[in-house]
């Protein structure tokens, strides 16, 4: 079972809210417990979409089950429902194959004023599905009604931004310093979904959140929070042609177990964010099962504050004594490309190989944890199957170097007590995004001003900070670089491999991000809902 999550723009750690941390955590420790990451699709669906029919969507209720409501700015689970506002709402910008940000509401944007300023510009001719328009007034009220609200998964940043209209179909927001991945940190950030400020003020509040309007492919017929939503084609879609289905309807499932039975009863003809390695085998002898390529590999966390991990040689034997291939080959069928630092294929600045970075030595695991008398501490993690069993994997690898393994995991909250106190020892868990300097991404494992961190280092602080504070996208990668070698070196905590779940369709059933791979942007892919269709 995967907990829900909130995800937010990380624009810098010295300003995060604990209140926002904590529930970014969630992405975190939801990425433990995933499965493949290489992008691949049993029996693809090579039909041409049709227009027409339906599709009834199951979602695990562990991700994106159930919805207190679907209002950007009071929605306290955020990326969560990110299907569900994706299909209503649609997005500013999406993240379309090959991990290419593009227009869909917006046209484009550029950085001025040193890069403090971002400016945006909008589709003209778009209309919220109650008729009233689309323009740079909607967006900026809705900017600023989305920061003045009380939605914990609301983008944080440092001081107060000024949002403003500069023209018809034109905004800007400006901030004390550059925020260089501000819009590739939209993918499942409240700012990208832009409700119609006509309706909210006509509705209210209470009652928009449950029956909300805006401008992308699918308007609600039908929602009952945490049971079902029902969606209708937007006739008035500025897509000619779009959306390819009549109706879309989401439920929830309990598991993917769940979800495999209803699927074969036809209760269901997709599946968002399967994570059982163990049921791909039976999902893919009925169905086409893609696994979404992944931007966030697993990490071994390391409290560099306290013993043992205070001490380099104890950092050192960790990881000669693990053997990332065999776990990958042993627990998952080697369909993982094993990396060295926190980027993966899918993501940007990927970097697979490190320089100094320490690979899997059994006998000189065995000299350190000699020389340092013995090697005894906690392996934890969540209480997620897959995290726990890739943990005993682990446990027996260390062992076998000699080292003093006990094993231990938890629940979110009880995650997170462990983290704030600050005795943990180690952690499995996971470092990346799409954008390194986006959601938890290696900062909120890295940097020193986060509570989540095991290692304090204003040397790394600020290389991380510095790439997040350039536009210049060479510039940025090659202190990505320069940071993954500075963890290397100071061994403060190995890299796996890359994870990501699996979208399951029936044959018939295609569109971006269900069946032909995306790149993760949170959790799952952003599933383009306007181009998916149903021929069966």
């Amino acid at each position: 079972m995967r907990p829900k999550t909130c995800f937010r723009r990380n624009a810098r750690p010295s300003a995060l809210r604990l209140s926002s941390v904590i529930l970014a955590t969630v992405v975190a420790v939801i990425l433990a417990g995933c499965g493949s990451s290489k992008p691949s699709s049993s029996t693809p669906s090579s039909s041409a979409p049709k227009h027409g029919g339906s599709l009834t969507v199951l979602e695990g209720d562990s991700f994106a089950g159930s919805w207190p409501g679907l209002d950007p700015a009071t929605d306290t689970d955020g990326a969560a429902n990110m299907s569900y506002m994706d299909a209503i709402y649609g997005e500013l910008f999406e993240l379309t194959a090959g991990g290419k940000e593009t227009g869909d509401l917006a046209t484009g944007y550029s950085f001025t004023n040193g890069g403090k300023t971002v400016n945006i510009t909008l589709r003209q001719g778009v209309k919220f599905s109650d008729g009233s328009p689309f323009n740079a007034a909607a967006v900026v009220w809705n900017w600023k009604r989305d920061l003045a609200g009380n939605c914990s998964c609301k983008p944080v940043f440092i001081g107060t931004p000024v949002i403003a209209q500069t023209g018809t179909y034109s905004l800007s927001i400006t901030l004390s310093y550059v925020d260089a991945p501000f819009i590739n940190a939209l993918q499942g950030d409240i700012f990208n979904w832009i409700a119609s400020p006509t309706a909210v003020q006509k509705m209210g509040e209470k009652a928009f959140a449950i029956k909300p309007v805006g401008a992308g492919p699918f308007t609600v017929v039908s929602d009952v929070p945490d049971s079902l939503l029902a969606l209708k084609r937007n006739p008035n879609y500025w897509q000619p042609g779009l959306p390819y289905l009549n109706s879309l309807t989401f439920k929830p499932v309990s598991s993917d177990e769940t979800a495999l039975t209803a699927m074969d009863s036809g209760a269901g003809q997709a599946y968002e964010g399967m994570s059982t390695p163990q049921l791909v085998s039976s999902f893919k002898a009925k169905f086409q099962t893609t696994a979404e390529p992944s931007t966030s590999p697993y990490d071994i966390q390391l409290n560099t504050k306290i013993a043992p991990f205070n001490n380099i040689k104890a950092r050192e034997a960790i990881y000669y004594a693990t053997d990332a291939a065999l776990l990958d080959k042993s627990l998952f069928g080697d369909t993982y490309p094993v990396g060295e630092s926190f980027t993966a294929p899918a993501g940007l600045f990927y970097e697979q190989t490190v320089p100094g970075y320490i690979t899997y030595d059994l006998a000189k695991a065995k000299a350190l944890v000699k020389s340092l008398g013995g090697l005894s501490f906690t392996l934890g993690t969540i209480s997620v199957p897959t995290a726990t069993e890739l943990n005993e994997a682990i446990q027996t690898e260390w062992q076998a170097a000699g080292m003093k393994v006990t094993l231990a995991s938890w629940d979110l909250t009880g995650l997170i007590a462990q983290f704030e106190g600050g005795k943990w020892q180690s952690m499995l868990q996971t470092a990346g995004a799409y954008d390194p300097g986006t959601g938890v991404g290696v900062c909120f494992r890295f940097c020193s001003t986060s509570p989540f961190t095991g290692v304090f280092s204003t040397t790394l602080n600020g290389l991380l900070l510095g790439a997040a504070g350039t536009v210049n996208q060479a510039q940025r990668k090659a202190l990505y670089d320069q940071a993954a070698e500075y963890i290397a070196k100071n061994a403060d905590g190995p890299f796996l491999f890359p994870i990501a779940g699996y979208n399951i369709a029936d044959h018939g059933v295609g569109g971006p991000g269900l069946t032909t791979p995306l790149p993760v942007t949170d959790v799952n892919p952003e599933i383009l809902w306007q181009y998916v269709y149903n021929n069966g």
